[in-house]
């Protein structure tokens, strides 16, 4: 099988999943002197229709980490891949905790979607929650990083050494639940309704509603929802006036939580 085009493939809703993913697949391409393509399914208009790829392609395929899988929004969608034999480099991006079982997951779901994973990484970004929590990751290191695992993915193509099942990290189905903060007392903390707030420096300019993955904000009110919030940080991050927020109790003591508990370093996890 001769490649002949890499595709760098995202779900990255405030771009961390996007720098990490386009570095590996650029990387790819000049080494493999072979053409470059995007296909960025953040936005819901993006995820119409099934994502297909060819056989003479490798797939760069990036998404975040949400509670230690991969985003269950995104499940849907992604069981309708048209791998057609295409080689692929599953990837995933955490926030400075743990992937827990999210790149094993995102491996079992392209094998079963009928590609073919040959390499595998980890990489951290900062936290969709947090300003301070992996600030400013992916940095250059990361990226550096990122290049020298796309040459090692490439280094095992040229070689023809595909396993039969890519090892990873991670417990084989059925995974580990979805990872559930706790409060003081280890009572459960439950996020999952709840929603950004908008300040009064809200000047309606309608830029949360473009970057909502989910389309979830108001068009005629952008301080009211049409949907889910997965609490991905594109609305937060994204306003230019720093507009939009949370005051949930739990949601910011999870944050503190996290702050706090993960000042350290966490470093990228290849598998090839």
């Amino acid at each position: 099988m001769k490649i002949k085009a890499v595709c760098a493939a995202f779900f990255s809703a405030t771009g961390t999943t996007k720098k990490i993913v386009w570095e590996i697949a650029k990387e790819i391409a000049v080494e493999l002197k072979i053409s470059l393509r995007e296909f960025d399914f953040t936005l819901p208009q993006a995820r119409r229709n099934p994502p297909v790829f060819s056989e003479n392609e490798i797939v760069v395929f990036g998404t975040p980490v949400y509670a230690g899988r991969v985003p269950n929004v995104l499940l849907p969608y992604l069981a309708a891949i048209e791998g057609n034999g295409a080689v692929a480099v599953p990837v995933v991006v955490y926030g400075n905790r743990d992937f827990d079982d999210a790149l094993i997951e995102l491996r079992d779901i392209l094998l079963k979607g009928g590609l073919k994973p040959i390499a595998a990484a980890a990489f951290v970004g900062e936290h969709s929650f947090s300003d301070r929590l992996a600030k400013g990751r992916p940095d250059a290191e990361d990226l550096r990083f990122a290049r020298g695992f796309a040459e090692q993915a490439v280094q095992k193509l040229r070689h023809g050494r595909q396993a039969e099942e890519l090892f990873v990290k991670g417990v084989p189905q059925p995974y580990r639940g979805y990872y559930q903060p706790r409060d003081r007392k280890g009572s459960p903390v439950d996020i999952r309704k709840v929603k950004p707030l908008t300040g009064k420096e809200c000047d309606a300019c309608g830029l949360c509603v473009k970057l909502c993955p989910m389309g979830s904000i108001s068009s005629g009110d952008v301080s009211g929802f049409t949907g889910i919030c997965i609490k991905c940080g594109a609305c937060i991050k994204g306003c230019p006036r720093h507009a939009k927020y949370y005051d949930d109790e739990g949601y910011l003591y999870h944050r503190h939580e996290l702050e706090e508990g993960l000042k350290r370093r966490a470093q990228p996890e290849l598998f090839l």
